[in-house]
């Protein structure tokens, strides 16, 4: 029996374990507010020297998240550094940072190995490292391991390295971090039953599984699981749209059978860190064991390509109108990259915008969640977002609606529009100036 094991189980036991959360985004702000909100001290890491700033003044950064419970986690001794050193007041160490991939749609593993590199000189007996991060099978073992013993401790019995992926889905009102169940797997029966007591005081329901490598594939399953079935319905729009059927009335009748079917909706592609990304995580690893992901990789084809699809019937309209898309002025209508949230993450919407300024449109956008275009690491654009009313909408040639926050006014936006390109179906039957995409 380990007594570190003991000594941690104690602790998170008691409520007294100081709680590391390295990258302090989507996923490690709500995972803070959690622990801090339970009374548990946390202190939270992250190399964007803004975000600290901002949070140890009691400031959001995030729309869905208030600055009142920033404040609030402050009362239980929150506190926000760049200092990597303090890890070691720490006793479990979660890691929330991203994982993209490269230019060639390959794992970038760099923010994980340099963050775990980065902490490394201050690993100690008694510390849990639990990493959240969408990965492949088996980064836990070939990228943390060797990192964590490095220095001669010993995994599961002087510190204990878990993964645990993070399930969070900013803005979605049914549910909050304590309510969605969380995965755990450990690299050891020891280390297991350390990350079960790290996260049994603040989510409802702890699944454990056998091994590290079955949480990461249980991330990658949930996610690719979607992806492809919005591959599959958008595959399914083009073959519709070419027959004059609406796809949205046909995904809505078939909704109402009772059983057998899942409804999943058409868009103009993927956004969100995990769904467009995890399905490359996957082929990419399986290559390694001489494995060719045919399915999966062929729903990723199709999705990548909608953006490109949503740019061509855009064309189509502006041809009706003996227009051409060079020098057209073009409004992109929600540029987060789902609805209601204020997350840029892989949306969509930008990369339309990068084909439509690349083939030469005068490219502007509207998003009452996202007043000026952030700063991004793939896109760069100096824009603002375009109130919308009649004299601007009339002004553009052509309007896409890309994302459908609730906050527009759908009825302003077709009354005055002098094309609107429907990606999302908002707008069923037939408008005269509605081009369905």
């Amino acid at each position: 029996m380990s007594s570190h094991k003991d000594a941690l189980l104690k602790k998170f036991e008691a409520g007294q374990a100081v709680i590391g959360i390295v990258g302090l985004g989507y996923v490690g702000l709500p995972l803070m507010i959690r622990y801090s909100g339970i009374g548990f001290r946390v202190i939270g890491i992250d190399i964007d020297s803004s975000k600290v700033e901002k949070l140890n003044k009691g400031e959001t950064y995030i729309e869905h998240i208030q600055s009142s419970q920033i404040q609030a986690a402050q009362k239980s001794g929150f506190e926000a550094t760049s200092d990597f050193s303090r890890a070691g007041e720490c006793d479990a160490l979660i890691l929330c940072v991203p994982t993209p991939l490269n230019k060639y749609r390959e794992p970038d593993m760099s923010f994980v190995i340099d963050t775990v590199d980065a902490l490394k000189p201050h690993f100690r007996a008694g510390h849990l490292l639990s990493l959240e991060s969408t990965t492949y099978p088996g980064t836990t073992e070939e990228e943390l391991l060797p990192r964590a013993e490095e220095g001669g401790l010993k995994a599961g019995e002087d510190i204990f390295l878990v993964y645990s992926p993070e399930r969070e889905d900013p803005g979605n009102p049914n549910f909050e971090t304590r309510t969605i169940p969380k995965v755990v797997g450990g690299h050891t029966e020891n280390c297991r039953a350390v990350g079960e007591a790290l996260y049994k005081p603040a989510i409802d329901q702890v699944v454990l599984v056998s091994s590290t490598k079955v949480a990461e594939m249980t991330k990658l399953l949930e996610n690719i699981h979607r992806a492809v079935n919005i591959g599959l319905v958008n595959e399914m729009k083009i073959v519709a749209d070419r027959m004059g059927i609406d796809i949205f009335e046909v995904v809505d009748a078939a909704a109402t059978k009772p059983f057998g079917f899942t409804p999943y909706y058409p868009g103009p592609g993927l956004g969100g860190h995990c769904i467009p990304i995890d399905p490359f995580y996957l082929t990419w690893k399986a290559r390694e064991y001489g494995l060719h992901t045919r399915f999966i990789e062929l729903s990723g084809e199709v999705n990548q390509a909608m953006p490109e699809y949503v740019v061509s019937k855009v064309i189509d309209g502006l041809n009706q109108k003996s227009k051409s898309l060079q020098g057209s002025k073009i409004l992109v209508l929600g540029i987060a990259y789902k609805k209601n949230v204020d997350d840029m993450r892989e949306s969509p919407s930008v990369m339309m915008m990068e084909l439509l300024r690349n083939k030469g449109a005068h490219v502007s956008y509207s998003d009452p969640h996202v007043p000026v275009f952030p700063v991004m690491r793939k896109h760069s654009f100096d824009l603002s977002s375009v109130n919308l009313t009649p004299e601007t909408l009339g002004d553009f040639d052509a309007v896409i609606l890309a994302t459908d926050h609730d906050r527009f006014d759908y009825e302003l936006i077709v009354s005055y529009s002098n094309i609107v390109v429907d990606t999302r179906g908002k707008y069923r039957g037939r408008n005269i100036n509605v081009i369905k995409a």
